[in-house]
């Protein structure tokens, strides 16, 4: 990202001013991201470690993910609601605390439920990063920049989950459980004293308006941001297309991935790996394409979100309908391909969400909207589980699931999107004719 694709030509009135302070401020709050990710994904490269390492079942194995997610879709609301009134930098300071603590305590867990605990305690505190570093990026870049700025966010946190594909998934096998990722767990406060020394919430002379100036605050505040954030069409679209596009990706590599690969598939451990990884280098190519074309070309977001949902459908039908024991390498590297596209469209929803709502409203709209991807990732992980142990290990029905959980978000987003079109025209509209008429 260079400093003048961030600067000031772009800018509207009252525009936060970019520039190369801005960049390096993001870059600190993204990088705690970045970290975040690296442990959130770290089960997916050790699904059939802590298999034998807790004697489990895939039931039980799902649990751990579905547990994480849990937590952390159940987190969003709240935490949109923190970054509004406390801002970024507390919020991610806890966050960063309570995920690391999360790592080491998984690495130190003698008994499955130690380790279930632990995975909860990381749930939450990475709960607390992408809605943080989301409003960073609206307090210290122009609004027109919104659109890449998120995907260069979720660039980064994919570079995360390379990490995680190629070095923890290393690391793992030769230095053993414990000492993988109890050292992964360092990266966590190497970044909170990053943080504190140069994390800032917003620029000179970009304070946000203090809560108490629009609300008394308390449960009447809190009512009234969810109710008026919820209220808004933009905000619920954004949620469904975020429901509809994220979660095939997010249940391949956060947990069932590399058994599918390796017990349905019968490829190695490496050649598996080696295709978990295609689709973080995937995902990172597609989301800095989809990011120009959005910030340039607003109309594009719809038709971006549905092309990705109608080719993971078409991909992963041909995946498990292919005759035979096993579907051919070439189709599962269209798969893989296909699905590193899933992250990127998944960050259009925040684009419906972010101009149906005012500043003071932006993180607890991001909240409401990136709940959606972790509920259906959530609901996929706990039936491609329960599935796989009715079914005897039979990948074929169990990722049929998928289908289910597309058909359901798909119409939502249909019923949405003319609604969602209207009022956002409605407020565009609006803004022109208030600027019109400021008073000089």
């Amino acid at each position: 990202m260079t400093t003048g694709a961030m600067a000031g030509a772009s800018r509207l009135p009252g525009d936060p001013p970019g520039g190369r302070r801005a960049v390096l401020v993001w870059s600190v709050g993204v990088s705690v991201y970045f970290v975040a990710v690296i442990f959130r994904t770290s089960l997916g490269v050790a699904g059939l470690d802590a298999a034998d390492r807790f004697h489990v079942n895939a039931s039980a194995l799902s649990t751990f993910s579905i547990l994480q997610l849990l937590v952390y879709a159940g987190m969003q609301i709240p935490v949109g609601l923190m970054v509004d009134r406390l801002g970024t930098k507390k919020v991610l300071t806890l966050g960063v605390v309570l995920f690391t603590l999360g790592q080491l305590g998984f690495a130190l867990s003698p008994s499955y439920g130690m380790a279930l605990a632990s995975r909860a305690l990381l749930g939450c505190g990475d709960a607390m990063t992408f809605i943080s570093v989301l409003r960073l990026g609206t307090r210290w870049f122009p609004v027109r920049r919104g659109p890449l700025v998120a995907q260069l966010a979720g660039l980064v946190g994919m570079a995360g989950n390379l990490v995680s594909t190629l070095v923890l998934a290393r690391v793992l096998h030769e230095v053993g459980w414990t000492t993988a990722f109890a050292g992964s767990a360092l990266a966590g406060v190497v970044v909170l004293v990053v943080m504190a020394v140069f994390l800032k919430d917003h620029p000179e002379g970009h304070e946000p308006e203090p809560p108490a100036a629009r609300s008394g605050g308390g449960p009447g505040f809190v009512r009234e941001q969810i109710a008026l954030s919820w209220r808004e069409p933009g905000t619920r679209l954004g949620l469904w297309v975020h429901f509809t596009t994220q979660f095939p990706a997010m249940v391949f590599l956060l947990l069932w991935g590399l058994p599918f690969l390796v017990e349905a598939q019968g490829l190695s451990r490496g050649a598996a790996g080696d295709l978990l990884t295609l689709i973080v280098l995937a995902n990172m190519a597609i989301g800095l394409v989809f990011g120009q074309v959005v910030a340039r070309h607003h109309t594009a977001r719809l038709p971006l979100a549905l092309g990705t949902v109608g080719a993971t459908a078409a991909v992963w039908a041909a995946t498990l309908a292919w005759p035979g024991a096993h579907a051919p390498l070439w189709l599962l590297v269209v798969l893989c391909v296909v699905l590193g596209a899933c992250g990127p469209a998944s960050m259009i929803g925040f684009d419906f969400a972010r101009p149906a709502n005012p500043p003071e409203r932006q993180g607890t709209a991001s909240g409401i909207t990136n709940m959606g991807g972790f509920i259906a990732s959530m609901t996929t992980l706990f039936a491609v589980g329960v599935l796989l142990d009715a079914t005897g290990d039979n990948y074929r029905i169990a990722f049929s699931a998928v289908f289910v959980l597309e058909a359901v978000g798909l119409s939502q987003i249909l019923r949405l999107r003319t609604r969602a079109a209207r009022r956002e025209r409605e407020r565009l509209v609006a803004s022109r004719v208030e600027t019109v008429h400021v008073p000089v």
